[in-house]
């Protein structure tokens, strides 16, 4: 049987990952707020990430079903930490984002889905509070702070969705 590795991630949630048979690592990422992303690591540097895909909780069970269900389904689910409606989430921004380049203010994130970027993380290092005029660029991760609804909507409008 092929053995899972978990890692918790403080204030993001749970990472859990396996190596294939083909020599491919895989992972999932299965954020506090509900949301999942798949990641392929880099074959030649195993901490490096080389292709990602973010679902929406319903398409991570679609997927899932597709696979044929998994050992860790029901642990994923308990994973969600809210305070009080209150969750954190950290939102990768991807090449593909159209706010790559950006400033925050451009997005207008908390007017359109109540969410607020409290900190960014560039290069590993962590930049808190920033201000509106602050650019968004390829490869930072937005620390949010929100509801699950808005976090998701968030992510949606930071990677180019409706």
């Amino acid at each position: 049987m092929t053995e899972i590795n978990e890692t918790r991630l403080p204030g993001v949630g749970t990472l859990h990952a396996f190596g294939c048979h083909s020599g491919d690592r895989i992972g999932v990422i299965s954020h506090h707020a509900g949301r999942r992303e798949v990641v392929i690591y880099d074959p030649d540097d195993p901490d490096r990430v080389s292709e990602t895909a973010t679902l929406t909780p319903d398409e991570a069970r679609v997927l899932a079903d597709l696979l044929g269900g998994t050992s860790v389904t029901e642990r994923l689910d308990d994973l969600r930490q809210e305070i009080h409606g209150l969750a954190i989430d950290w939102l990768p921004i991807s090449r593909h984002s159209p706010y790559a380049g950006r400033t925050i203010g451009d997005t207008a994130l908390r007017t359109r889905t109540g969410v607020s970027i409290v900190a960014l993380v560039r290069g590993g290092k962590p930049l808190p509070a920033p201000g509106p005029a602050q650019a968004l660029l390829v490869d930072d991760t937005a620390v949010v702070v929100g509801t699950a609804d808005g976090i998701n909507a968030a992510a949606l409008l930071l990677a180019g969705g409706p």
